[in-house]
């Protein structure tokens, strides 16, 4: 396991990507939930994985890992799992792409599981002075398959998978 960030980020309308060289946000976030069941980690989109955080200004602790293979789940209140193909090298952005850095993941298929606590707090104290809500997100190399949701707790983690998350289709995959 490699730490690739680890670091509060600050960020406006609770946005943070990871990207592979493509634009990231670009205001259409239905694009990135089409055929998911989550709501909150959004990768239909080829070449993004865009994660609402439940703060929307302020501070979030976020840290990125990447792992050889599938590490166990820990003990967080929420976790979400998707699929991202990086067709060049991986970088993170914050909304409209400030803050941002390079995480130095090659070109890939990758599984990503984002976890989060706090939640709940980060939504109720957005404007909170100290760090409220933290996410862990792993990747590790894996096939694409569909999105995931391995564990709700908050509220706001229930809020987002209701109204951005379900739309998965019936047709079968593939």
């Amino acid at each position: 396991m490699r730490v690739l960030l680890e670091e509060v980020i600050f960020t406006d309308f609770g946005q943070f990507d990871l990207v592979d060289g493509t634009d990231g946000f670009g205001g259409d976030a239905d694009r990135f939930f089409a055929d998911q069941d989550n709501g909150w980690v959004g990768a239909a989109a080829t070449g993004v994985v865009h994660v609402v955080l439940a703060r929307r200004p302020g501070g979030s602790l976020i840290r990125v890992e990447i792992h050889d293979e599938e590490p166990p789940v820990g003990d967080w209140e929420d976790v979400v799992e998707v699929s991202f193909v990086a067709r060049d090298v991986v970088r993170w952005e914050a909304w409209a792409g400030e803050p941002n850095g390079v995480l130095g993941v090659q070109a890939g298929s990758y599984r990503v599981r984002v976890s989060a606590s706090g939640r709940h707090a980060g939504h109720t104290g957005e404007f909170a002075d100290e760090v409220v809500d933290r996410y862990l997100i792993e990747l590790w190399p894996a096939d694409p398959k569909p999105d995931e949701i391995i564990r709700v707790c908050s509220e706001d983690a229930a809020y987002w998978n209701s109204a951005w998350g379900g739309r998965r289709s019936s047709q079968p995959l593939g």
